[in-house]
């Protein structure tokens, strides 16, 4: 019997790493009813593009100064998930360049904590006008180091849902 793998514990919330919730729709699902595979591709980019707006929120100015180019993209899957189930995305930057970056968004089920996948995402900062290669924003960067801890979007309505609908 194969052991389900939980969402790790956090020693404190200062060490917890930000976190997108969003929940499968039926669509993303194929034939064997589970998320296709090439949805997890999406499910990283739309975590690391709310991690990124998030760590940029305090630096206005960085939104006309950046935008980034993926250059890779890595899925290890590890179990499969299911139309209407609510997933937790966890991001950490865990390599900062001077042009590139590199995230890395740990994927469980938001409820059970069985872990899904892993994905690891390679961008490179350009400029939002000629997309050639630049350095990325200092400002960017130390907000990236902090890594808007403790902080989540919640997509799945698990946090910020009316109560009345749970059973």
């Amino acid at each position: 019997m194969t052991e389900i793998q939980k969402t790790p514990t956090w020693s404190s919330p200062d060490d917890q790493p930000f976190r997108y919730f969003m929940q499968v729709r039926y669509a993303e699902c194929d034939a064997q009813k589970v998320v296709f595979n090439a949805r997890y591709g999406d499910y990283v980019d739309l975590a690391a593009t709310e991690f990124l707006q998030t760590v940029s929120d305090d630096h206005p100015a960085i939104e006309s100064e950046f935008d980034y180019q993926v250059v890779k993209l890595t899925i290890e899957w590890k179990a499969p998930a299911r139309s209407r189930d609510k997933l937790e995305l966890s991001v950490r930057a865990t390599h900062l360049g001077n042009t590139s970056f590199e995230l890395t968004i740990d994927i469980h089920n938001a409820e059970t904590g069985q872990y899904l996948a892993r994905g690891e995402m390679i961008g490179v900062a350009v400029d939002p006008e000629t997309l050639s290669k630049i350095p990325i924003p200092e400002a960017l960067k130390e907000a990236m180091e902090q890594g808007a801890r403790n902080r989540l979007v919640d997509h799945a309505g698990l946090f910020t849902a009316p109560q009345a609908n749970r059973a």
